[in-house]
């Protein structure tokens, strides 16, 4: 990517000007969507199926939702990002992984921007100004490196198995719902009685544990503690490994799938 960075560039504008082309608000919907499931949640869990009382509940679940939506939009762009560009891998010979590599790479614009505007927003509410705020662009670094992983990985299933778009697109939103982004699984009462669902909900699910670490950092003021650590620094290795081997392994025979 190093050696075609002129090309990813070029990936990269060309998808945000297709992305937002025509678009009166453009970026801005990237945050119009989280907060209108934002209030809609907020209603719901905090108000009507209240399930816990977290303070200033609405910062809690946007931290979660942003985090989310990032993963979500890069796994179902990346999905299909190669058949999209599929005249580009039939004429020229060029590393394929920057196509999905670049649909990442917009999702990371839009969230960094919106964390821009989430960070002052929670400091201020929660009074969160603390030397853990340090370790966010690392935490964000270790985010886009895991969904990277992830979206190498569906990419190239895709034009092989046409069937992985929509499976993954049924399969995110139970996900999401397992995922604690307006919930804390150690504070629900069934949790409580029975640990090893906290253990699943917070540990068995991958995107979990980079959830749980923004919020430390951003909700509560405090540095992650280090199993959460280990885990987002383990887990975007492997994911970013693993992608880029099947990537490799699947790649030979693009030009003629897609």
């Amino acid at each position: 990517m190093l050696r075609y960075r002129y090309l990813f560039s070029q990936l990269v504008r060309r998808e945000l000007r297709r992305k937002y082309k025509g678009s009166s608000l453009g970026v801005l919907w990237y945050l119009v969507n989280p907060l209108v499931l934002m209030g809609a949640y907020t209603l719901m869990f905090g108000h009507v199926f209240r399930l816990q009382t977290i303070p200033d509940f609405p910062i809690f679940l946007m931290i979660g939702l942003v985090a989310w939506t990032f993963f979500q939009q890069s796994l179902l762009s990346a999905a299909e990002s190669l058949i999209d560009q599929g005249a580009l891998v039939r004429k020229v010979r060029f590393p394929r992984q920057t196509i999905p590599a670049s649909t990442v790479t917009v999702q990371l614009v839009t969230f960094t921007l919106i964390l821009l505007l989430l960070a002052p927003l929670a400091i201020a509410i929660r009074g969160t100004l603390a030397p853990a705020l340090l370790l966010l662009p690392v935490i964000v670094a270790l985010l886009f490196c895991f969904v990277l992983g992830c979206a190498l990985i569906v990419a190239v299933l895709h034009p092989y198995f046409r069937d992985t778009a929509p499976i993954l697109t049924a399969a995110l939103l139970p996900w999401f719902f397992l995922t604690p982004i307006f919930f804390q699984p150690g504070s629900i009462p069934f949790v409580e009685r029975h640990r090893w669902v906290g253990t699943l909900l917070g540990w068995v699910n991958p995107i979990a544990p980079f959830i749980e670490c923004l919020r430390s950092i951003l909700f509560y003021g405090n540095v992650p503690d280090w199993g959460r650590l280990l885990y987002v620094f383990v887990g975007a290795a492997v994911l970013l490994i693993a992608g880029g081997a099947v990537f490799r392994r699947m790649e030979r025979e693009l030009a003629v799938v897609v």
